[in-house]
């Protein structure tokens, strides 16, 4: 055989040999890439069109944060990221797109950051100014003595740094978090004292009724039509001294929400989750039941359930109340338990996931550590158990620093029931469900993840909401209508690529 024949040979078996390799190669991508988040849906010829212009940005900001690593805003922290997210194309069709609902935040971090530093601006607010976190308090008329109260519009006069001091105890966002916040436990006890700080400022009874109103008003303008949000009811006051219980401080709220609905009838409404401190002993948690109790009898519409809140790791965790929680849930209470927002592994607050789904839980807040547990992942896919990520937090609470690290990124990869929510955005400057949204899809998706993933993320939103019957049609056939409009939206303004 002739040298030619032999060499002729060989190039047809070596063409053979990677004809079969990059076959398998691509048959395992494509295998991939049908497992994920959205992709099994089809889209129509409107939403192949939207999708093409929403790609086109996708896939050039990911190329360009190929070649200049340092500017990919996926990549960023997000106190360095927002302005240029803000400027994103990609940004502007989320922005656009109807949500389905939000399902995790809590009462006091529900509202833009400029509003909430607006609200200081208003009459007889007083700031208390020691040691530890602000405290503000509005007095109409005697000013009580636990503290030396300060009129905030004198001090403003008066002190040309306060209003700078003032605004940064109300934010986390600072110009280097990595120095700010050198641990967790760092930045959760700046976190805590924010809330010390606004809950005087929010719990003045005027201004409770209109923040809720404004909060469901921020998220109607992100197209975000129903809610769902834990509160710990905190203490209420009005300018005659009334301190309002918890079961009227739900009343406020519901009161709120019937005015909110009159003014836009097109939101379809809110659901709240009793949601008090995890770190207690058990006779407090016994006086959370009484309240959670008497909340679900008068209002059983509007309670949807209960949850325990706070840093996981310095909190009683869930085995500290099974007894309790066993007899709340065979009393039929529905649960929607923070767990695995940590990042031990194989500690006492890391069980807590398996506790939240032993104990039947709607829905899971966080879990971010879920992935370390394959057992409890088989769980949580089989009970088809809804995981609320909140990839901002996890970044400002420094679980993670680089989205596309977040470990949420295996369960989309996967198909499993994720949604994305906000936490609390009003204490990093976030403004509804778009910055996280964003960030879901430019850092913890794959290149390919397009407008379908969007598509299923606002269905699992209306999917895994307490939502049944009759309203969980309402709010479909309301997200369908907002959906059309968005497509034409797109295709009208944005059909220009560039």
């Amino acid at each position: 055989m002739s040298t030619s024949v032999k060499i002729l040979g060989f190039c047809a078996f070596l063409c053979s040999v990677s004809a079969d390799y990059w076959s398998e190669r691509d048959a395992i991508l494509k295998k991939e890439a049908s497992r994920a988040l959205g992709a099994h849906l089809r889209l129509s010829d409107r939403e192949e069109k939207v999708n093409k212009i929403l790609m086109s940005y996708k896939l050039k900001e990911l190329d360009d944060g190929m070649l200049h690593p340092e500017n990919f805003l996926g990549g960023q922290h997000f106190f360095k990221a927002k302005k240029g997210i803000e400027r994103s194309k990609v940004f502007s069709i989320i922005q656009k797109l109807p949500k389905g609902a939000s399902l995790h935040s809590h009462d006091t971090g529900l509202v833009s950051y400029e509003y909430l530093y607006n609200l200081t601006y208003m009459d007889n607010l007083y700031v208390c100014i020691n040691s530890g976190p602000y405290r503000l308090h509005f007095f109409t008329d005697k000013v009580n003595g636990d503290c030396e109260w300060q009129l905030v519009s004198a001090l403003r006069r008066l002190n040309s740094s306060f209003d700078d001091d003032l605004k940064k105890r109300l934010t986390l966002a600072v110009d280097n978090p990595y120095v700010a916040y050198p641990t967790t436990n760092d930045v959760w006890k700046a976190f805590e004292g924010i809330f010390m700080a606004v809950a005087g400022l929010l719990g003045y009874a005027p201004v409770w009724r209109e923040y809720f109103y404004e909060a469901m008003k921020e998220l109607y303008e992100d197209n975000v039509k129903y809610l769902e949000f834990r509160g710990i009811l905190p203490e209420v006051y009005d300018g005659n001294g009334k301190i309002y219980n918890q079961y009227e401080v739900v009343g406020l709220y519901y009161d709120t929400l019937k005015k909110f609905v009159l003014d836009y009838p097109d939101f379809q409404g809110a659901k709240f989750i009793y949601a008090p401190n995890r770190k207690v002993d058990n006779k407090t948690f016994h006086e959370y039941l009484e309240i959670f109790e008497k909340l679900k009898r008068g209002y059983p519409n509007f309670i949807a359930g209960f949850d325990l809140v706070g840093q996981e790791d310095l909190g009683s965790p869930l085995s500290s109340f099974i007894d309790e929680l066993l007899i709340m849930k065979q009393n039929g209470t529905e649960f929607f338990f923070h767990a695995g927002e940590t990042n031990w592994q194989g500690e006492t607050p890391d069980f807590n996931l398996l506790d939240a789904v032993l104990l039947g839980t709607k829905r899971i807040g966080h879990g971010f550590a879920l992935i370390k547990h394959p057992e409890v992942m088989k769980l949580v896919k089989h009970k088809d158990i809804a995981v609320e990520i909140c990839p901002i937090s996890n970044q400002v609470l420094k679980l993670v620093d680089d989205a596309r690290n977040h470990p949420a990124s295996v369960l989309i990869a996967n198909d499993y029931p994720v949604v994305i929510a906000p936490d609390d955005p009003t204490f990093w400057g976030a403004r509804g469900l778009s910055y996280d949204w964003y960030v879901a899809f430019m850092a913890m998706t794959s290149r390919g993840d397009d407008l379908r993933f969007l598509k299923q993320l606002a269905m699992n939103a209306i999917n895994y909401s307490t939502t049944t019957g009759n309203q969980r049609e309402e709010v479909y056939e309301q997200w369908e209508k907002d959906w059309s409009t968005f497509l034409e939206d797109v295709l009208i303004n944005d059909n220009v690529i560039g």
